[in-house]
């Protein structure tokens, strides 16, 4: 018995998704999307404007709270965020990494809260929770990531 096999199968690549313009802070640091999109995992159903609108919803929480924080260190002579007198990892200042994990978290929480896949089952659904973060934990990585930046501790204990 033998095959015979006509033709080959096509094999369709999706294109490559488009560079994402990076997010300009200003004092801050430039949020470049496709590199959040990449570490946080966000599907590619999400796009691009949706992701930019998380982001940018991310900043301005991120910016009013610490927005106080911020006028002290401008008033102190610092130029930008990456001005600031800082441990570097990586040759990147602590609080630009600090910063970057603050607006990921808080975009991926709104991401999450209002973007679930549509075609899952349940245990698909269970599968999913298991995995992804909560938008509760995400926020609580956002708040410690700014908590951290103001030098504070990430706890209240009180004596009762």
């Amino acid at each position: 018995m033998s095959t015979t096999i006509v033709g080959c199968p096509t094999v369709i690549v999706p294109p490559a998704p488009a560079a994402e313009p990076k997010i300009a802070g200003g004092w801050w640091p430039d949020i470049d999307p496709g590199s959040i999109r990449e570490q946080l995992r966000v599907r590619d159903a999400v796009t691009s404007s949706r992701l930019r609108e998380a982001l940018l919803g991310a900043m301005v929480t991120v910016h009013r709270e610490l927005r106080s924080w911020r006028a002290g260190h401008e008033a102190a002579g610092h130029a930008s965020l990456a001005a600031v007198p800082a441990d570097e990892l990586g040759d990147e200042s602590e609080l630009v990494i600090l910063y970057r994990r603050a607006i990921g978290a808080y975009a991926k929480a709104e991401l999450v809260e209002r973007q679930r896949d549509t075609d899952l089952t349940g245990a698909g659904q269970r599968q999913v929770a298991d995995l992804d973060q909560t938008p509760g934990e995400l926020r609580r990585d956002a708040l410690h990531a700014i908590r951290d930046m103001l030098g504070v501790s990430r706890t209240d204990v009180e004596l009762i």
